[in-house]
């Protein structure tokens, strides 16, 4: 699976929301929804497989996104929640992941 590397790992100061990863998707190689799903079982130390299925919360949004995108201008973004971590989806591939400190 080639997946854009994970980014810096960063903190957000004074946010109830701690910024834990963002990686930019890599749409013309794997499906967003498993390369999001990589990404949370890297945060959990665990395997991808190990993880309940991704479609459980999101259905075929994701996809969408990428396969029948809105005009650039749009400026869609995407945010769900996925055990236990609040993920920002752009139409530019851009993710971030957060875990909410509050």
């Amino acid at each position: 699976m080639a997946l854009v590397p994970m980014s810096e790992i960063i903190g957000s100061p004074g946010s109830s929301d701690e910024i834990l990863a963002r990686r930019t998707l890599d749409t013309e190689q794997d499906a967003p929804a498993t390369q999001i799903v990589v990404a949370i079982a890297e945060l959990e130390n665990t395997g991808p497989t190990e993880l309940p299925p991704i479609y459980n919360c999101i259905d075929d949004l994701i996809a969408n996104l990428f396969s029948s995108p809105p005009p650039g201008e749009a400026d869609a973004n995407i945010t769900f929640t996925y055990q236990g971590y609040r993920i920002h989806v752009q139409q530019n591939g851009k993710m971030t992941i957060l875990q909410s400190t509050s």
